[in-house]
């Protein structure tokens, strides 16, 4: 087995016109008030990478052009259709007029365990991220459909942001 690395033109990279015209996979961000613009860039660069359809940017989100979102995006924000909305919750009323499954991104009372959790492949859901200190909003949660934690176990008990948007997006593909 040969451990070389790939070259970047072996990776088989397509276009941001080639990633538009891709089949959508029901999946969509929603970035609740991320005041880091090198997490809303981590973010476009994830979902780009999991070939979602949208991110929204709500309230202090950072929006393209912006050099902090390139320089973490790598241009992934020209790839991913994106959206800003000066409230999360109107992002959130309509997604759910379209049809969409709102799932949290939280540790709440309720919230189920990424590990039980299967996304069902005829649904569509928008899965929100919050803020960095606050978390998503107590009226966004109340709003949401449920609410995913992920499972840790040392003792910090909350990620960065950008690396929760990884895990989650990871997840959904894996079984979507």
């Amino acid at each position: 087995m040969s451990n070389r690395k790939l070259l970047n033109i072996e990776l088989g990279r397509i276009s941001p016109e080639e990633y538009k015209e891709l089949p959508e996979t029901g999946i969509v961000v929603v970035l609740d008030n991320i005041r880091s613009a090198h997490n809303v860039g981590s973010a476009f660069r994830t979902s780009d990478s999991f070939k979602i359809d949208k991110v929204w940017l709500c309230g202090i989100c950072a929006v393209p052009p912006s050099a902090e979102i390139h320089k973490s995006a790598l241009g992934a924000e020209d790839s991913v259709a994106w959206e800003h909305t000066a409230d999360t919750m109107d992002a959130v009323s309509r997604l759910k007029e379209e049809g969409y499954t709102i799932v949290c991104a939280e540790q709440t009372v309720g919230s189920v365990m990424l590990d039980n959790f299967r996304p069902e492949p005829d649904r569509k859901y928008a899965v929100v991220f919050g803020n960095e200190v606050s978390g998503v909003r107590q009226d966004v949660v109340d709003a949401a459909d449920m609410c995913l934690e992920i499972p840790q176990f040392g003792t910090k008990h909350s990620l960065n942001v950008s690396v929760s948007v990884g895990v989650i997006l990871w997840h959904f593909r894996l079984f979507l």
